[in-house]
């Protein structure tokens, strides 16, 4: 199921043009020649936007691939911040590293091999942001994990939360059926957890925010 209609979608990356710069477009041609799932540009921006609009210095990335996501937050967070990147293969801190270098913000990123939400028990202190992306089934410890640790004001950001339409289906078509159903407990979490003021916004395949209000 179209999240979006591709026509939109089409137009909204078209907006989107003037970011073009040759290392991010090196990062997505990877991504869609390898079939390796990144963000996309419409959402990497709205990481950016949504990073900046709360002034976020310190941002934790639950799940970073290759780097593409943190490439928008480290933007976001500026020379002075920090950006704790996550994953569990190894090869991806190096690809990132190389990708961030060149890019000229490798200066404010820290990459952590290993458990996401392990990592996230690993440091100290709250966040302005924490980005959740790891395999769905994690999804509600990995929300139960960083709601603890957004500070007042802070944004709990996660994508793939709509996941192609299979939360609004009656029968979805889903060859790992605990994927919907670790979404679906993960957004009833959210939505009641009246600590959150939280929204879904229907970009590509749906990103959860949600704001620390108490």
């Amino acid at each position: 199921m179209d999240i979006v209609d591709p026509r939109i979608e089409t137009y909204m990356e078209g907006r989107l043009r003037r970011f073009d710069e040759p290392v991010l477009l090196e990062m997505e041609t990877r991504a869609d020649e390898r079939g390796f799932p990144i963000v996309g540009r419409t959402v990497g921006v709205m990481l950016e936007v949504l990073a900046r609009s709360v002034v976020a210095r310190r941002v934790m990335e639950l799940g970073s691939g290759f780097g593409y996501s943190a490439y928008w937050h480290a933007r976001a967070v500026g020379p002075e911040g920090e950006v704790h990147m996550t994953d569990g293969d190894p090869e991806n801190e190096v690809k990132a590293a190389d990708y961030l270098k060149r890019a000229g913000l490798a200066d404010r990123v820290r990459f952590h091999v290993g458990d996401a939400v392990e990592e996230l028990g690993r440091l100290d202190g709250e966040f302005d942001v924490i980005f959740n992306d790891i395999d769905k089934d994690g999804y509600p410890d990995a929300w139960r994990a960083a709601s603890e640790r957004i500070r007042d004001g802070g944004l709990y950001v996660c994508d793939n939360v709509l996941w192609y339409g299979r939360v609004a289906a009656e029968d979805p078509d889903d060859a790992r059926p605990h994927y919907t159903e670790a979404v679906l407990e993960h957004n009833r979490l959210i939505a009641e957890d009246e600590r959150y003021l939280s929204t879904i916004v229907p970009t590509r395949d749906g990103v959860m925010v949600a704001v620390r209000v108490a």
